[in-house]
């Protein structure tokens, strides 16, 4: 049995995948066999649950002391462009997001703030656990806990260990891009480094914070570094089983100096349906995949139903980073034209929290 026969028959059975294993499925491009096999696995997990949420978006600021190549939405300190959200401005979005029937999470994000410091986040969450006491705190990627880390002068396991108190339930898994630091001193040398990122994650599961995963791919990196970049998270779930759900990011070129400077072009469907059906397969110890539709169009994100995703995100409200590099889906969509979405696909549409605790009307 050759390279990729073995490959295909690990596949088909539902059995733990090599990197050589995923680069042979890679280049075999076989995408009907690999959703066949993809469909099968989120099944075995799901069944034909397909899970949504009600949240929220907040993007703090904009204003970032970072200036990735990778990201359009970050501006200098002193741009035109520039907002910051102070406490009135969170409480007036906070204000609207009470009246959202079955409102289970808020999703805070943000850039690397050259002025504000750690009190400032972490009030924020304060502020957020106060108005909203039912609703789960999603807040803050690997990259920003790093960043409070250096400004504060506290360890990781102390800034995750005072926003916990604070209110937070929950991690992003924002900021991982492509786990390989040749990539990120690339596309992002001053943001965490690929130990940095799983140190974060690893002391988060440690401490009960419960986290997401993510991968943005379609830009300098390898389609082995792509791949590796599964693998090791599927590593570090083998040793903490902290990860809820894991989402795919492909790069939006449009607007960012990565993208004019190397004439970048966003990756097409195809590769798309591949990296998520392939994305599903080497990470069999996740129990969940997201179709990120706000940033695949939801079209692609229905089509991802086939193809091992089990989760659509959520209603959102209000997006700004993704949009910010071209992005021309809309910024919220309403839970009945998810459901409708999911229905479509012939699964069960079913809303969640933040923990994939199923919400009862």
């Amino acid at each position: 049995m050759d390279n990729m026969q073995r490959a295909r028959a690990k596949a088909e059975a539902g059995e733990r995948l090599t990197l050589a294993d995923a680069l042979a499925l890679y280049e075999d491009n076989d995408l009907l066999f690999l959703a066949k096999c993809a469909r099968r696995m989120k099944e075995a997990k799901s069944g034909k649950k397909v899970f949504y949420t009600v949240n929220r978006h907040i993007n703090l600021t904009n204003i970032c002391s970072a200036n990735c190549p990778l990201c359009a939405f970050q501006v200098k300190d002193g741009d035109k462009r520039g907002f910051v959200l102070e406490t009135d401005d969170v409480a007036k979005i906070l204000d609207g997001a009470k009246a959202l029937k079955n409102l289970s999470e808020i999703h805070i994000v943000s850039a690397l703030h050259p002025d504000k410091d750690f009190d400032y986040y972490k009030n924020i969450v304060k502020q957020v656990r106060a108005a909203l006491p039912e609703a789960d705190v999603k807040a803050f990627t690997p990259v920003e806990i790093v960043n409070f880390a250096k400004i504060s002068g506290k360890s990781i396991l102390e800034v995750l260990t005072e926003l916990k108190e604070a209110g937070l339930d929950s991690l992003p898994g924002g900021g991982a891009e492509i786990l390989s630091d040749r990539v990120r001193e690339i596309i992002c040398p001053k943001k965490a480094t690929t130990a940095e990122w799983l140190e974060v994650m690893r002391t988060a599961h440690k401490l009960g914070i419960r986290t997401n995963a993510s991968i943005m791919y379609g830009h300098v990196e390898t389609i082995e570094e792509r791949l590796q970049h599964l693998i090791t998270l599927r590593d570090l779930q083998d040793e903490t089983h902290g990860f809820q759900a894991f989402m795919l990011f492909p790069f939006h070129p449009e607007h960012t100096e990565l993208g004019e400077e190397r004439g970048l072009k966003r990756v097409g469907s195809w590769e798309d349906m591949k990296m998520l059906a392939l994305s599903r397969l080497i990470l069999d110890n996740f129990d969940h995949i997201k179709a990120f539709w706000i940033m695949l169009t939801m079209p692609i994100a229905q089509l991802a139903l086939g193809f091992g995703a089990d989760d659509l995100d959520g209603t959102i409200g209000e997006e700004k980073i993704i949009h910010a590099a071209g992005a021309k889906t809309n910024t919220g969509i309403t839970r009945t034209d998810l459901e409708k979405f999911i229905r479509e696909t012939g699964y069960e549409p079913v809303q969640r929290d933040t923990f994939y605790r199923e919400v009862q009307e």
